[in-house]
């Protein structure tokens, strides 16, 4: 798919070396690529022991209940059963977990508070063995009331999802429903309305949407000699799984050693712990290796989802098209457990007036304990569902103004220099403006000629597909426009670091760099990146990337569209240390020799240290000589501090990123079928590291937006809370045939904050593609349209 790439003259980008080949800036090949293609590479549900067992979890089939009793006796009773688990057996005193509130049981306690919880464990000696033993444990459930949305959690009567929570007094959190609420108040909102020629405002409605990552949760504990496990797992954040495992084993930290292994996907969705304390209680129990892979149907089980919201908002205008203000209240389901709902809520409450200028705010967002399927990160986190909203209320001002919705938008675009509502200066470039003018200035795509000199139209290019469903009849195009805004890294006063192990040593005469980090691959490229990175600094070809695992010290999470530049910026930091220790080698071995030595300008290239005018010194082998420089650093990005929890207001966030993307759609009205002919984006990189990988995240993020506008969404039962469609027959994802040409404009103005002056990338693109294909839809159908996913009744009139 076409992309094209600008790059502003005098941009910093902060690189010392000179080039070398496969440094920064180039689309190097993923070194796991071909293996993947082919099939070969080795997933973590492919690993296997000796004597291996396999693990099955037990969940609960209703959604709130009492648990009366357990009886394991016929579970036991199976040949080749060889262990069962319930909550009375966990053999530590801490019995919960949780990413920032432990709140979550290992086993449920007498009480299960969503469908599909965990209730036992069985290890067995084949995986049906284990699957048919669980079926024969008997629990006898007292199902209590349901929460399952608003009215019925912060009702003064609500059963309580989690009764005594010693967090809940009556200011910050007036209900102990609530898990976590923000609100942000800057400016006089009540006056700048009435400085308001035009008032717009909506409720929005956002669908539970699931991460569908193609490789099920899965992993491999063995227990160990020293009465510790080794867990190889596939996760997303080696070091925050050991802080939350090693305390419900009842083992010192050093006892429970993590390997990454092979990740088929993540996108938030493998941030909270899912099967890693189950294997490691059953291998622990039974002094086995056990394995344990999840189904599809489990999956949707085993981890959290994107929060489904209801978003209500208040936006005014002057006759000019200036905006004077905004209201907002922003709620989103949390389910029964924390997870990452707080930081959810910072993020959707400090986002949640776009990349706009608007001086007058007043918002308020929370998130509720519910008995709903848990929810927590997923990629966007919270700012997805408050683009969704504000860009409908755009659109709705541009019309009542009678406006261009892009001109309108770039009328009110914030810029460097712009103050945040939480009172934090944009300091770094924000063209918001110039990326609508991009995605507009885009040539559209040719309008269609659905049956030409007697030939039919191709079935696959109609909405409806290769069903046969229409021929072009009531076909209708549209055009639609968005545009948001994302942070990038940890935030609220997070200690948001990253660390880097380096080594370069002398293998074969040639100069070897190795860099081991935690970073959890995922599909990022952070494996390409790291290689690229330490090319660039030491001047090297060869360079290893060691196994991810908890031997070196953390990498926190692959989320928050961080891993480039905190590890990246990690492996950059303890590079330069190893060149500066390299150099001051150089210096005591030859500087008596050759003046230049002394010059402050050294640079390596090639695998030889030279001068910047490009005088060869030394070979780096030979200052080695037999000896190695091993060096592991952290590094830290600038600090944040949290919200104010009365006014929202402080310095909460280290980078913004921003994405615009224009949407062609074809909607046949008749059918209310939808056909995404192309969805255009625009995304300002700071600097492309690796130009393949870059298009291929925006395009992959593009995708995940236009499923969430048109097929995507978890259908909880609002009368029972359970998961109706918990499979890939009725949870639809977009496939190829879905899949729209996605061309890319990269811009790349340096964030002088940042390594290279690089912007976080990967979460953006999931924001406005999906309010840009809701507005094409309404371009075309003139309806309203205020809920994710747009299905078909919604569009025929039919709901």
């Amino acid at each position: 798919m076409a992309n094209t790439r600008t790059t502003p003259s005098g941009t910093p980008t902060n690189v010392t070396q000179k080039h070398t080949k496969g440094g920064i800036g180039e689309s190097t090949l993923r070194p796991d690529g071909t293996l993947k293609v082919t099939g070969e590479f080795a997933y973590s549900s492919d690993m296997w022991h000796e004597d291996m067992l396999w693990g099955q979890t037990l969940r609960s089939t209703v959604a709130h209940a009492e648990i009366v009793s357990i009886d394991i006796s016929e579970a036991l009773a199976m040949p080749g059963v060889y262990s069962v688990l319930t909550y009375d057996d966990l053999p530590a005193e801490m019995k919960n977990y949780g990413l920032e509130i432990q709140d979550t049981p290992v086993l449920a306690n007498g009480r299960v508070r969503h469908h599909g919880e965990p209730v036992a464990l069985v290890a067995a000696d084949h995986p049906e063995t284990a699957r048919r033993a669980a079926a024969k444990i008997k629990i006898d459930y007292k199902e209590l009331p349901l929460v399952t949305d608003e009215a019925s959690a912060l009702a003064a009567d609500a059963p309580l999802i989690h009764p005594g929570r010693d967090d809940h007094h009556s200011g910050h959190v007036p209900h102990p429903n609530i898990v976590h609420r923000q609100p942000i108040i800057r400016g006089d909102v009540e006056e700048a309305r009435k400085r308001a020629d035009v008032i717009v405002e909506g409720e929005y409605t956002f669908g539970m949407q699931d991460q569908a990552f193609l490789g099920p949760e899965s992993g491999l504990a063995v227990p160990a000699e020293d009465g510790g496990v080794d867990l190889y797992v596939a996760t997303q954040w080696l070091h925050s799984d050991l802080k939350q495992i090693a305390p419900v084993l009842g083992l010192p930290e050093e006892k429970v050693r993590m390997t990454l292994s092979g990740v088929g996907g993540a996108f938030g969705g493998r941030e909270d712990i899912s099967m890693q304390i189950h294997a490691c209680l059953l291998a622990l129990a039974t002094g086995k290796p056990v394995k344990i892979v999840y189904n599809r149907f489990e999956s949707f089980f085993g981890h959290v989802h994107r929060h489904p919201a209801k978003l209500w908002y208040e936006h005014g205008a002057t006759k000019d098209g200036k905006i004077t203000h905004m209201k907002c209240r922003i709620v989103l389901d949390g389910g029964a457990y924390a997870s990452a709902s707080p930081a959810v809520v910072g993020n959707a409450s400090s986002l949640s007036v776009g990349p706009y200028v608007i001086d007058d705010v007043d918002i308020e967002a929370i998130a509720l304990y519910t008995n709903n399927p848990p929810c927590g990160a997923m990629r966007g986190f919270g700012a997805v569902q408050a683009c969704f909203a504000y860009e409908a209320q755009m659109d709705k001002l541009a019309a009542k103004l009678g406006m261009d919705p892009v001109e309108f938008r770039q009328l009110n675009a914030m810029e460097m220099g712009t103050i945040m509502p939480t009172g934090q200066v944009v300091d770094s470039p924000a063209p918001v403006a110039e990326l609508l003018r991009r995605v507009k200035a885009r040539p559209l795509p040719p309008e269609r000629q659905w049956e030409t000199a007697g030939e039919a139209a191709d079935l696959r290019a109609l909405p409806g597909g290769l069903s046969n469903t229409t021929h072009g009849e009531g076909v209708v195009r549209g055009v639609g426009y968005a545009v948001g805004i994302k942070n990038v890294g940890f935030s609220e006063g997070f200690d948001d670091y990253s660390t880097a192990r380096v080594r370069l040593e002398v293998i074969n005469g040639e100069p070897v760099a190795m860099v081991h980090t935690a970073m959890a691959e995922v599909g990022q490229g952070g494996v390409t990146v790291h290689a690229q990175i330490a090319r660039t600094e030491l001047g090297v070809t060869q360079v290893t990337i060691h196994p991810a695992d908890t031997q070196v010290g953390s990498a926190g999470s692959t989320s928050a569209s961080r891993q480039t530049y905190m590890t990246g910026g990690a492996v950059k930091n303890t590079c330069e240390a190893v060149r500066e220790a390299l150099l001051e080698m150089g210096r005591r071995k030859n500087g008596s020799y050759h003046p230049a030595w002394a010059h402050a300008e050294l640079l390596l290239e090639g695998g030889k240290v030279v001068t910047d005018g490009g005088e060869v010194l030394a070979d780096i082998a030979d200052i080695l000589e037999g000896e190695a420089i091993d060096l592991e650093l952290e590094f830290r990005h600038r600090p944040t501090v949290a919200f104010d929890l009365v006014t929202g207001q402080g310095d909460g966030h280290v980078q913004y990123t921003f994405a615009a993307h224009r949407a062609v759609v074809e909607v046949d009205t008749e059918l209310g079928l939808v056909k995404v002919v192309e969805l255009a984006t625009a995304q300002d990189v700071g600097k492309a590291l690796n130009m393949l990988s870059v298009v291929g995240q925006i395009q992959g993020g593009t995708t995940q937006g236009l499923g969430v506008a048109v097929m995507e969404e978890i259908i909880v039962d609002p009368k029972t809370a359970k998961v109706r469609n918990p499979s890939f027959t009725d949870y639809l994802i977009p496939t190829i045939l879905d899949t729209p040409t996605i061309p890319v404009d990269v811009l790349e103005l340096a964030d002088p904050n940042a390594p290279y002056g690089l912007r976080g990338l990967g979460e953006a693109p999931t924001l406005s593609s999906t309010p840009a294909v809701l507005a094409a839809i309404r371009a075309a159908t003139g309806l309203e349209l205020n809920k994710t996913p747009i299905r078909p009744e919604a569009l025929t009139g039919t709901l």
